[in-house]
């Protein structure tokens, strides 16, 4: 993979920084460009050198996010030998409190069922990945299972995100851990 240039990292960051921040103050659909360009303390011209238009920054923004969380999933399951379900679960709520500002904006805010579709999607993969189809679910559909897992997941971190995450990440781990278990998920 080519080296990106540094300057241009920065200028993403900045660009990426600057959005959020303005989520955090307005609706997406009051933000502009301009909005963002002031705030980043760059030319208008530059967010459209790597943006369409501040939908795709939205889109490439959620994108970053959920990839930066899978490959901080899989960082940790990695040095595992076998697959554990806490160690699955932890980095996931490790990861949504390290970026809470951008979760808590992305639930939120009315980008709410775009960002959440995407996020359970990201979620159904790692589940299909993973899923243990022991007998007792043998007789189920396994796309139903998928969905009721994904749902169940995506629903308990909304909630715990929209909370202002009551519990530590190492408790909704380990809730998650015995909901699924008692569950056979």
């Amino acid at each position: 993979m080519p080296k990106v240039d540094r300057r241009i990292l920065k200028t993403k960051v900045a660009i990426n920084n600057a959005f959020i921040e303005l989520l955090s103050e307005k609706d997406f659909d009051k933000i502009t460009v301009n909005d963002i360009s002031d705030r980043a303390d760059i030319n208008r011209g530059t967010i459209y050198l790597h943006y369409a238009d501040k939908f795709d920054l939205l889109d490439q923004c959620i994108q970053n996010h959920l990839n930066k969380m899978l490959d901080f999933c899989e960082t940790v399951n990695n040095d595992q030998e076998t697959f554990d379900v806490i160690n699955s679960f932890l980095p996931v709520f490790l990861y949504f409190q390290e970026n809470y500002l951008f979760y808590s904006l992305m639930l939120d805010k009315r980008v709410n069922s775009y960002f959440r579709n995407r996020l359970q999607s990201v979620i159904i993969e790692g589940i299909k990945m993973y899923m243990n189809t022991n007998e007792i679910n043998s007789e189920l559909d396994k796309e139903v299972l998928v969905q009721f897992m994904a749902s169940a997941f995506v629903g308990t971190v909304e909630w715990w995100i929209k909370n202002k995450m009551p519990q530590s990440p190492q408790v909704m781990a380990q809730y998650m851990l015995i909901l699924f278990v008692r569950n056979q998920c």
